[in-house]
């Protein structure tokens, strides 16, 4: 995967050019990450030379979000060997790419619980698509930043430890905002093929942790969420 592109994202790959002119995007265009790149670059505890092992973790793991959210069609997708792929968070089973979409997206994949439904402050059974796009959305208007904090082991096998984090601007599920940062930290393992496609995500963090954040003010039963942004923040990383 390049480390560097001659325009357009800094830290993405696979958004422009020449390979993406039959991209079918969901919004009908390429994303604009110029929000959350300066959120990034402002707050960001590692700056990885270019062309390093943790930069090039960073920049795949960047871009195969992206695709994730905004290209409507697997096969669109470069950064997955789509044959093989297969998505799991804190050793729940294994799930492929048509069951990422059948529960909502990758926000509801990613919130998986076990919870009982009357403990589940965020419920992905309940949320759609636009629904968990919208709570989010308008939660961090300047998108949820992702940075690589330490890479434990290289290909064909990739194990890092990961951050994100954005401001609870905006309200979240009847939680006004609170204007305080809001943070996940966890370990993934990435399992890539020769190209560099990767095949297997496992992802390991404390959900109750990271929801946690947005219950520091409490609920207003009057609050007017307005209209949500059309941006993906939480994969705008």
């Amino acid at each position: 995967m390049d480390s560097s592109s001659s325009h357009g994202d800094k830290y993405r790959s696979f958004i422009y050019g020449e390979g993406e002119k039959n991209t079918v995007w969901r919004g009908g265009a390429p994303p604009n990450y110029d929000l959350v790149n300066k959120l990034f670059e402002e707050g960001r505890t590692q700056e990885w030379p270019i062309g390093s092992l943790e930069e090039k973790v960073q920049r795949l793991v960047k871009s195969w979000e992206m695709e994730m959210v905004y290209k409507v069609r697997v096969e669109d997708r470069k950064t997955l060997n789509p044959q093989k792929f297969t998505f799991s968070v804190n050793g729940r089973p294994s799930i492929t790419v048509a069951q990422i979409s059948e529960m909502g997206g990758s926000y509801n994949a990613f919130l998986q619980t076990a919870l009982p439904k009357e403990l589940r402050y965020y419920d992905p059974a309940e949320e759609t698509t636009k629904s968990s796009s919208d709570a989010f959305n308008t939660t961090f208007p300047r998108g949820f930043a992702l940075e690589i904090l330490h890479v434990y082991a290289g290909p064909p096998e990739i194990v890092y430890k990961f951050r994100h984090w954005g401001y609870m601007e905006g309200p979240f599920k009847g939680h006004p905002p609170s204007g305080d940062l809001v943070e996940m930290i966890g370990l993934a393992i990435f399992t890539v093929d020769e190209a560099m496609r990767i095949e297997k995500v496992e992802f390991f963090y404390d959900r109750g942790e990271f929801l946690s954040g947005f219950l520091r003010v409490s609920p207003s039963d009057g609050l007017n969420e307005g209209s949500a942004p059309s941006k993906c923040p939480v994969m705008n990383m």
